[in-house]
């Protein structure tokens, strides 16, 4: 169902910027060229009110004519745009489809199954564009590849936040999503997973609440099951908003056989992006031959295993299950080998792991020692 179906049927609603997500990022490329909008628009040959509606959103890219948006593309890195920026606008135009849905979506008359949420795996990137607009943290993909946005004079906005009552709705859309997908059973398990964690985003209290009735007590899956992904999911969002005790415990009950081994590191592969085949459910998780890149996996890890707080205990897991699957890894390439021994040796020497963490650092500290890595600490 289209987005402008939606919208149309729902007046109050027909001012919702359905490229807010894209418009942002794109004066994010014109800033980091740098040009100014006037400038912009005599590049592209449109006017500079075009442009200045893309930013907007009141005009949304997503919209634009796809001959036209691959042209618009191509000329902006002509221009000197970040090539990494630039391809980030496919996932931008991904978050703001879904993010339109949200926001227009009316409370009844939506099958479980029709939702984009439904039938497509969210990775991180798309996941973090539309955490930007829901909260106004810039997306790490987005950091990494130009200067975070400084505060401007007046009413500039520094993010594409939205304003209250439409988050309330994206929200409010999104709880329904996940209670649809309740009554759908086993067919809605994609939804109600993807819709309670992007509901973690909602740091109000009742928000809170919500999501802790979301935790029925049962009966921990051995091995994958579309239940194994939805409580991994639940206890990660909750270890987002400062309660690690679920995922502690998912680590601690739910891991540990080869299957859900095997489904942690491919749901990883896909979500950080060295898997990057477009996934319609959750069953790829369950593959025994994985086909992604080890080493990019274990790369991606020791990049953030010292910095990822809230997911520590679950990269120090993930990463322990990784060598023990692949214990080739610490060979083939001895840079990564030795960030990883920095990585693990700043964790090692706090105390901001569980139990659990530490002997499986140990163990893989060890390995790296028989590696040849040095491992000495100061």
């Amino acid at each position: 169902m289209a987005i402008r179906k939606l919208t149309a049927s729902q007046p109050e609603l027909a001012r919702v910027r359905e490229g807010v997500i894209t418009g942002y990022l794109f004066k994010i490329i014109r800033e980091s060229i740098p040009r100014t909008q006037d400038e912009l628009a005599e590049d592209l040959g449109v006017d500079k009110s075009t442009v200045q509606g893309w930013e907007s959103g009141r005009r949304p890219l997503p919209a634009t004519k796809a001959g036209n948006l691959i042209a618009i593309r191509r000329r902006l890195l002509r221009l000197g745009a970040s090539a990494n920026l630039v391809q980030l606008m496919h996932t931008s135009m991904d978050a703001d489809f879904i993010l339109g849905v949200l926001l227009a979506e009316p409370t009844t008359g939506r099958l479980a199954g029709d939702h984009p949420l439904a039938g497509w795996v969210l990775n991180r990137d798309t996941t973090h564009m539309l955490a930007w607009a829901m909260s106004g943290i810039l997306p790490g993909s987005v950091a990494a590849n130009t200067d975070t946005p400084s505060a401007r004079r007046g009413p500039v906005a520094v993010a594409p936040l939205l304003g209250q009552p439409e988050r309330e709705q994206v929200f409010a859309s999104l709880r329904h999503a996940a209670e649809l997908a309740e009554r759908a059973g086993d067919d809605g398990a994609l939804l109600r997973r993807q819709a309670r964690y992007l509901c973690g985003y909602d740091r109000t209290p009742d928000a809170t609440t919500w999501l802790a009735r979301a935790q029925r007590p049962r009966k921990a899956p051995a091995g994958w099951s579309p239940q194994w992904a939805e409580d991994r999911s639940l206890a990660a969002s909750l270890a987002r908003r400062g309660d690690p005790e679920q995922l502690l415990d998912f680590i601690a009950r739910s891991l540990g056989d080869d299957a859900s081994e095997a489904a942690n590191l491919n749901y990883w592969a896909h979500w950080v992006g060295v898997d990057t085949r477009p996934q319609s459910d959750d069953s790829f998780m369950a593959r025994q031959t994985p086909g992604w890149d080890a080493a990019a996996l274990l790369r991606n890890f020791t990049d953030r295993l010292a910095r990822a707080f809230e997911y520590t205990d679950l990269y120090a897991h993930s990463v322990w299950a990784l060598l023990s699957a692949r214990p080739g890894l610490l060979s083939a390439d001895r840079a990564l080998a030795c960030d990883l021994a920095a990585s693990v040796g700043q964790l090692l020497d706090g105390d901001a792991i569980s139990p659990q963490s530490r002997r499986e650092l140990q163990a893989v500290h060890y390995g790296l020692r028989l590696s040849g890595v040095s491992t000495d600490r100061p």
